[in-house]
């Protein structure tokens, strides 16, 4: 039997929070049937993204592009997701976040086999702008979603869900390289589009029905099951726009070093480390084994140091990693730099993704989303051009400065 002090501080909860006076209670176990099959949702969309990352050399040789044809055509699915992440944001509000996660990850999944038929560079940017919406729609909802529910368990668990996005990809970037040389480019995206829809089904029958799906609805009043406690704070915050924006920054800054040490690294681990290529290829997959390593920690680290010192150690420490990988003079220092910047950022994206939604709902969800994959967007192309100027070592301490900067903003936001 629990202690007679937990009981009492159970019943405190139970009664001041709105929300337990009119939507069913969290699930009894941290790991209940909706965070599974939510969790499920990101891991397909982490694995989906990379079944079509691996394939980009050989889509490239069907449609016979250069390398700048081909930057303009991948352009297409920045553009996709930054034009349709607003417009998913006004939908979760209306009809919620769960049914609008079930659609785009159906969405992703229709258009994932869609570049396997492309025969020109034209058409290979008009699939990748439907492919683009699915992705951005999907990260939009399922953040969305994942808001709600961090609410409803009243536990910071949202770097688990990005855990299994990273994890996610891992596999789908390890099965596709293994089956590279055996299976057709046609075969291996319809199989991954057969995977993702049937995942978007069996979860999305268990999120839909699941007795705690809200209908997202900030601002409505505290009494009606479909406004969820962090929501119902924003309309009492008379600046918050201005924390929605911070926490998008935040994200923008620590996806900068995201889509930068991915398109970089194993070029600077060649060519400025005198790496070995398997080493190099090794020295990224630490990179992205650490980030998945910290996701899964993330949970931990929030409930014992709290949200904010989680984010700003983790960008300090991303920041020294940073340093360490790109002016380290030899291969063991540098890849220990890039382990460390795999662990500083793991959480930072999406605790202030988190944050954002609880300050400004599903619209919040959209901006410091949208924000974010700016980030990504521009990260690789700036450290390319100051790599022409002034060499890619001193281009890639740009990633350490906005590590710095990833962790002052959420002090900036705590104080606000």
């Amino acid at each position: 039997m629990p202690p007679r002090n937990k009981i009492r501080a159970q019943d405190r909860i139970d009664r001041s929070s709105p929300q337990s006076r009119s939507t069913p209670g969290a699930p009894d176990t941290p790991w209940g049937a909706a965070r599974l099959a939510l969790t499920a949702f990101f891991a397909v969309d982490g694995f989906l993204f990379a079944a079509w990352v691996v394939r980009i050399p050989d889509i490239r040789s069907q449609v016979s592009a250069s390398h700048s044809a081909l930057g303009l055509a991948l352009l297409c699915v920045s553009a996709g997701a930054v034009a349709t992440m607003p417009l998913v944001g006004r939908l979760c509000l209306r009809y919620g976040s769960r049914p609008v996660t079930v659609g785009s990850l159906a969405l992703l999944s229709l258009a994932v086999p869609l570049p396997a038929h492309a025969h020109s560079v034209a058409a290979l940017g008009g699939v990748l702008l439907l492919f683009g919406a699915g992705y951005g729609g999907a990260n939009v909802a399922m953040n969305s979603a994942a808001v709600d529910l961090v609410a409803q368990l009243r536990r910071p668990v949202m770097p688990s869900f990005h855990a299994g996005y990273s994890l996610g990809g891992l596999v789908g970037a390890g099965v596709g390289g293994l089956l590279a040389g055996s299976l057709t480019t046609t075969w291996a995206l319809a199989l991954s589009g057969l995977l993702g829809l049937a995942v978007t089904v069996g979860a999305g029958i268990v999120l839909l029905r699941g007795p705690d799906a809200p209908v997202v609805a900030p601002g409505r009043a505290a009494d009606s099951a479909t406004a969820p406690a962090a929501r119902e704070r924003s309309a009492r915050v008379p600046h918050a726009r201005l924390l929605v924006l911070l926490l998008g920054l935040t994200a923008l800054c620590c996806a900068y070093g995201e889509g930068a040490i991915a398109d970089w690294t194993t070029l600077h681990l060649t060519d400025d480390v005198h790496a070995s290529a398997g080493t190099a290829a090794a020295g990224y997959a630490a990179y992205a084994f650490a980030m998945t390593s910290g996701r899964v920690g993330g949970t931990w680290l929030s409930i014992r140091l709290g949200q904010t010192r989680v984010m700003v150690f983790g960008g300090l420490t991303a920041a020294a990693g940073m340093l360490l990988a790109a002016l380290a003079p030899s291969v063991p220092l540098a890849l220990t730099g890039f382990v460390l910047v795999g662990l500083g950022l793991a959480n930072i994206f999406p605790l202030a993704i988190a944050r954002a939604g609880a300050t400004g709902g599903p619209q919040g969800v959209a901006l410091a989303s949208t924000l974010g994959y700016g980030g990504m967007l521009i990260g690789p192309p700036v450290i390319g051009f100051l790599a022409d100027g002034v060499g890619l070592p001193v281009a890639l301490t740009t990633v350490a400065l906005a590590a710095v900067i990833a962790a002052l903003l959420p002090l900036t936001a705590r104080a606000r």
